[in-house]
């Protein structure tokens, strides 16, 4: 009787300890929602990730906007612990931005806000001008009214539509940002049409100074065209844009992102 007594107890102990999950949180970060009247009433999620030493004083942290928040937030917020342990990277506060509202379809809507122009078969395709004018005229206001950021030192990360993205922001709206890191960007959208982005880029007088750093999977089929596109960048010898690239060794479209990120953060922060 004692020994059934036991056994059930154990049961029941277990079985309640168990049964109460705590959702695992991020420290120092928070979520906030835009709707923008920009891009047709699209709710945005911003995930915030706010710098141990925020509280205890009135200090301006370089902010880095990251695309694909719902997939790399986690990934960048660690990245960027080690970094900074590391003493490679300053303390920043790190802003990512993904879609709200109901069982948002991130495959669409990344296709529709990552890319500049429309291409068949994708019929949302081709809004990058207008969610780059959101960051600009609603994120950027929102996050520099609440946050203490250094509005003069943005940094834009993305991954393979992402990537694009970024790429696209620096050759048409060079301001707007001081640091990119494009993870295996998908330079060849619609028939290299950055190209054409980019000669727009090379005749524009003013030039601020920038840092890109770019790279690809060693594994993956595009790294020719990503070693050409390298090379067409360099031999511009542009003055005010410092460009690292690598193919990074056994890895593959994804995998970029993990070591992609935490080099680019060692790059474009370098002093």
């Amino acid at each position: 009787m004692k020994k059934f007594l036991l056994i059930l107890f154990v049961t029941l102990f277990t079985s309640n300890a168990f049964s109460q999950t705590t959702e695992v949180t991020i420290p120092g970060s928070q979520l906030r929602k835009i709707t923008s009247s920009i891009v047709n009433g699209q709710e945005y999620v911003l995930h915030i990730s706010l710098p141990a030493s925020y509280d205890k004083g009135n200090k301006k942290y370089p902010v880095v906007y990251l695309m694909d928040s719902q997939w790399d937030f986690q990934l960048l917020t660690a990245l960027y612990g080690e970094q900074y342990y590391d003493r490679f990277i300053p303390e920043m506060i790190i802003v990512g931005i993904t879609w709200g509202g109901n069982h948002p379809n991130y495959d669409s809507l990344r296709a529709r806000d990552y890319t500049p122009t429309n291409q068949k078969g994708l019929a949302q395709s081709g809004g990058a001008k207008k969610f780059l004018s959101f960051i600009k005229n609603e994120a950027f206001p929102f996050i520099e009214n609440n946050y203490r950021v250094d509005a003069n030192d943005k940094t834009l990360a993305g991954c393979s539509l992402g990537g694009l993205f970024a790429l696209y922001t620096l050759f048409t709206q060079p301001e707007m940002f001081n640091r990119y890191i494009a993870a295996s960007p998908a330079y060849s959208w619609d028939s290299n049409v950055l190209y054409q982005y980019e000669e727009t880029y090379h005749n524009n007088a003013v030039k601020p100074s920038a840092k890109l750093f770019i790279c690809v999977g060693a594994v993956e089929p595009s790294v020719s065209g990503f070693q050409k596109l390298v090379s067409f960048l360099n031999d511009r010898h542009y003055s005010n844009l410092q460009i690292e690239s690598r193919v990074l060794e056994n890895t593959g479209h994804s995998g970029t992102k993990g070591e992609g990120y935490a080099r680019g953060l060692q790059f474009v922060f370098k002093k």
